[in-house]
């Protein structure tokens, strides 16, 4: 399902909004949103999106990916810098191939790590090749 399926107040119908207008997003409506890779797998959907507060940035989204009908399926922290909007099919690309994306580290649905502790955080981040942002690091 696509930001404008899910788009209540009509911000994504203005029939003059660019691409480069899609800059700032509600955060409810990418909640859902299908992730696709470069080799155009299916690699899930999102299911949440997390913000540092202290920031004001997003630090992840988190992917669901794997199972069937919600049974089985494992969860993923994403670093949101790993995601690319694809304004011409409504999803999100996600530079990874599937097997390495289940090889990532993951968790349950009913098991969520800490995602303040540094320590995970920059397990995450190291996995996908991307820095955290600068109030997240270990110093």
């Amino acid at each position: 399902m696509s930001y404008e399926d899910r788009d209540t107040y009509g911000m994504y119908k203005n029939e003059n909004m660019t691409d480069s207008a899609q800059a700032l997003m509600g955060a409810d409506t990418l909640i859902g949103n299908d992730v696709y890779n470069h080799k155009e797998e299916d690699l899930g959907d999102i299911k949440e999106i997390m913000l540092d507060i202290r920031s004001g940035r997003i630090s992840y989204a988190v992917l669901s990916f794997g199972g069937f009908m919600g049974v089985g399926e494992k969860l993923f922290a994403v670093p949101w810098s790993t995601l690319t909007l694809d304004t011409n099919n409504k999803r999100f690309i996600l530079k990874i191939d599937k097997e390495q994306l289940k090889d990532a580290p993951g968790f349950d649905a009913d098991k969520w790590p800490d995602m303040a502790d540094p320590v995970w955080n920059n397990t995450i981040h190291s996995y996908y090749g991307t820095k955290p942002h600068l109030n997240d690091q270990i110093i």
